[in-house]
């Protein structure tokens, strides 16, 4: 049988390994119950080595604030400039999209902004989003209104939403704060989930451009599940597991390089 210490390093390398481990999972394969896996963990957790949510644990708090999209913008730029080039290659020439908030959404605007287009419709609840792409030949811009989150700078509320009833589109286009296994696409406001709901039913296929961190990470709105999702790009630093938990949940994968 295993020492209290050779438990400890078995759970903290997983964790490195995999991102996250199930406490179930480690119990049958050391051979212990999981009444001791539990104490180990809130060993781990007291140490500021680990932290537990129910049935699991991961290397830290998977619960994300709600940060201002300037702050956002500077967090991993250069995956995100990966994503935005490789998400750009998914827009026809002719195409009516729907495209939300977010830093990662910001870059791949600025991707669209680089392009020639014969006649492209984008329709945005995103202030920041509108004003960069508005001039551009053969794009036409359709801002929603509402009431302005001053962090996301983005409209939120019933106006944005029953705006979209007049939309029919062929892809929406949105950030996420966090892709979870047990809790799917989640963002930081449950108005921005709301709405991003509603930009979902008015698209004909829905794309999440995320970078990597976001795996394993929970935001305090719930979006839906990751079933829900039919094409997810992001970039290289996503780790073996979830490429499996993507995967397996019949969504089409694109990492970008």
């Amino acid at each position: 049988m295993l020492s209290i210490a050779e438990r400890h390093k078995y759970i903290l390398d997983n964790l490195n390994k995999h991102g996250f481990v199930r406490i179930t999972d480690v119990a049958n394969e050391l051979g212990v119950t999981k009444v001791t896996i539990r104490k180990d963990i809130k060993i781990l957790e007291s140490k500021g080595l680990l932290y537990k949510v129910h049935g699991s644990a991961r290397p830290a708090n998977p619960h994300v604030a709600d940060l201002d999209v300037h702050v956002k913008d500077n967090i991993n730029r250069d995956a995100k400039g990966c994503i935005a080039r490789r998400a750009v290659e998914l827009l026809g020439d002719t195409d009516s999209i729907l495209m939300a908030s977010g830093s990662t959404v910001f870059a791949f605007a600025e991707e669209i902004r680089m392009r020639t287009w014969h006649h492209l419709n984008i329709v945005t609840p995103f202030l920041r989003l509108g004003m960069l792409l508005n001039e551009l030949e053969n794009v036409s811009v359709v801002q929603l209104g509402g009431a302005v989150h001053k962090k996301s700078l983005s409209v939120l509320g019933d106006e944005a939403i029953r705006m979209l009833g007049d939309c029919i589109c062929s892809k929406v286009f949105f950030g996420v704060d966090g892709i979870d296994p047990e809790h799917g696409i989640t963002t930081s406001t449950i108005e921005e989930a709301k709405l991003t709901r509603r930009m979902m039913q008015a698209a004909s296929q829905v794309v999440v451009l995320a970078d990597s961190s976001k795996f394993g990470q929970r935001g305090f709105g719930r979006i839906c599940s990751l079933e829900d999702i039919d094409v997810i790009v992001t970039d290289a630093g996503i780790s073996e597991q979830m490429v499996a938990m993507v995967e397996e949940a019949g969504v089409d994968l694109i990492v970008a390089r």
